[in-house]
């Protein structure tokens, strides 16, 4: 049985959009609890306008958490629920 896997490194650099088309930025890095190996949030980079006015949980000034649970789909972007960031 084959299982389609995405790889940390895969992710590293995709924009973010939302499933409406907005974009957000691009995945800087995510985080997880350690022993459970759960994936917690995407570290967005170059955050537009749009995602400044989101609300999102921010690191430092300039970079801003998703939830992983905001996730719909990994692809050539990674796209996400703008209804699950609110």
């Amino acid at each position: 049985m084959q299982t389609d896997k995405n790889h940390f490194s895969s992710i590293l650099g995709k924009m973010i959009v939302t499933k409406e088309g907005k974009r957000l930025g691009f995945v800087k890095d995510i985080t997880f609890e350690t022993i459970s190996g759960e994936l917690i949030n995407i570290v967005v980079k170059d955050s537009t306008g749009y995602t400044k006015n989101l609300n999102l949980e921010k690191i430092g000034s300039t970079e801003h958490l998703i939830p992983y649970s905001a996730i719909i789909a990994v692809g050539d972007f990674v796209i996400v629920s703008e209804e699950d960031l609110i």
